[in-house]
């Protein structure tokens, strides 16, 4: 089987696209957040919508929409010896339905993939569910898919949250 974060362009298929959402979906619940953040493009935009079919990430407000400079930050604190809210760390589990491949062009370079989760976190006594909709925009750079942007609608978002301290 093709390394689907290293694929050539020409082997990127449905399989692997579905292969790359699987992956980073381990990555973020065994807490490997150095890994997945080189999954990222440098431009790469984490958003996650306060209103249901929200458009606009910059004139509207936002649950988040960090760029790969507040990514980094986010690690650095989820990953710090320090980080006293922290202790013990909060963990994470991701429950994917197959995703959904919306775009395939090969010759741009540049894929969609759509997937519905249920997202589980916990830390001490707490545990939260929240179901979502994931899209991964990704685009094919320096040999391997990159995720560009990734949207996380949540599906209650107009409900009052506490804080999301791992990423769905």
């Amino acid at each position: 089987m093709t390394d689907t974060l290293t694929a050539t362009r020409a082997d990127i298929t449905r399989e692997a696209l579905v292969d790359f959402v699987y992956a980073e979906a381990r990555m973020l619940d065994e807490g490997r957040f150095d890994e997945w953040l080189n999954l990222w493009a440098p431009e790469g935009i984490y958003w996650m919508p306060l209103d249901w079919n929200q458009q606009d990430a910059i004139h509207e407000t936002s649950l988040l929409h960090e760029d790969q400079f507040m990514l980094r930050l986010r690690v650095e604190r989820l990953n710090g010896a320090r980080t006293f809210s922290q202790k013990p760390k909060s963990r994470c589990l991701h429950v994917l339905n197959r995703p959904d491949v919306d775009l395939i062009d090969n010759d741009a370079g540049r894929y969609t993939v759509v997937t519905r989760m249920t997202y589980v976190e916990t830390r001490l006594d707490e545990q939260f569910l929240l179901a979502v909709t994931a899209t991964h925009d990704l685009i094919w750079r320096d040999g391997a898919l990159k995720i560009i942007q990734k949207r996380v609608d949540i599906l209650n978002c107009d409900a009052a949250f506490g804080n999301i301290q791992l990423l769905p």
